[in-house]
């Protein structure tokens, strides 16, 4: 694999007194797309959180290009190149389509820096022009997920965590929206995937993170991992690494 685009190093988070995250060493390259798999309460959110800025950690913890940016505020996480798909979508309630996606354009601070501009998100989601007057609360699930997508795109990210994206959602939407992906990683967009369905992250991603209690039990190429090596890696028994 190529430099790490993203990584983490020993990487510890609490809430408080509660220790959440022990020691996470996790890697990403440009254009890669890597799943983290997990049980409710393995971590992975508070990865994304960590990675984020959005728990306090020690800045050697987390990397980017190689430089220590952990405790980074996120609004500069943001601005430098790394932007998140939140669980819950968390759009603003009472704008329209389009004004959701212009919050990202205005506060990217990297205009278009990574291609994306709305012509070509419209080419990626066309749903998304053709309702862009509608206030979001009006969409489907699956279409305020193409928002929620569409706004982290547009701060021209370098890094996309996604944070389970295909969660209450109908299996033609999660299709609809995973068939998305690698045209997004192809232009380099390094993507970090949290996802619950085993199947669809192993078939999505190329390599894959499974945690268990705020540890990695088991890291390596998704293609070549056993169903049965995840499966104890997931629900507990001894680490494995493939």
């Amino acid at each position: 694999m190529s430099a790490p685009l993203l990584s983490t190093h020993g990487l510890v988070a609490r809430y408080g007194d509660f220790q959440a995250l022990y020691g996470i060493d996790f890697e990403i390259a440009a254009g890669e797309i890597v799943a983290l798999i997990g049980a409710n309460g393995a971590g992975k959110s508070t990865l994304l959180k960590s990675i984020m800025g959005l728990l306090r950690v020690a800045p050697d913890m987390v990397k980017l290009d190689g430089r220590p940016v952990g405790g980074t505020k996120p609004h500069r996480i943001v601005a430098e190149g790394v932007a998140i798909v939140p669980e819950g979508r968390r759009l603003f309630v009472g704008m329209s389509v389009i004004d959701n996606l212009r919050v990202a354009i205005d506060h990217a601070g990297r205009p278009a820096a990574n291609g994306w501009t709305l012509e070509r998100l419209y080419g990626l989601f066309p749903m998304l022009k053709e309702k862009q007057a509608v206030p979001v609360q009006s969409l489907s699930g699956g279409q305020q997920q193409m928002v929620a997508i569409g706004r982290a795109l547009l701060s021209q990210p370098r890094v996309l965590l996604c944070d389970e994206i295909s969660l209450g959602l109908a299996p033609k939407v999660v299709k609809e929206i995973y068939q998305s992906l690698p045209s997004i990683s192809e232009a380099g967009t390094a993507i970090v995937l949290v996802e619950q369905d085993i199947g669809l992250a192993r078939a999505t991603s190329n390599r894959l993170y499974c945690m268990l209690e705020g540890r990695v039990s088991l890291t390596g190429r998704s293609a070549e991992i056993s169903r049965e090596a995840i499966g104890e890696a997931y629900f507990g028994g001894a680490h494995a690494v493939a």
